[in-house]
């Protein structure tokens, strides 16, 4: 399903409760996360990540991990503000280039 394109933002997990992360199993995970350009910075972007935590707790989880491209600086910081922590893995990332970048982990409570 794609997102609607008119939405500010979106947020993809992998949280069913019988499944949860396939990497770190008794987690759950957020697959994607995404914010159009134009709300950076107005807290409509920390108000989804926000719900999405929240939604998780309904959900039975205690913690959350996600990866996110080592060099894209801003959604670092973004994760960091909304108290999420590098867990110190790492993992490449291919794009069918043959040039696969690097990801980081981040963590939290939910």
């Amino acid at each position: 399903m794609c997102p609607d394109p008119r939405a500010p933002g979106d947020s993809r997990t992998g949280a069913e409760a019988e499944k949860g992360s396939r990497s770190r199993p008794g987690l759950a995970e957020i697959h994607s996360f995404h914010s159009h350009p134009d709300i950076w910075g107005s807290g409509i972007a920390t108000a989804l990540m926000t719900g999405t935590l929240r939604l998780l707790r309904g959900d039975g989880f205690h913690r959350v991990h996600l990866w996110t491209l080592r060099d894209t600086p801003r959604s670092r910081r973004f994760y960091a503000k909304c108290g999420f922590a590098e867990s110190g893995a790492t993992r490449p990332c291919g794009f069918g280039d043959g040039n696969p970048l690097e990801q980081v982990e981040y963590e939290r409570s939910c």
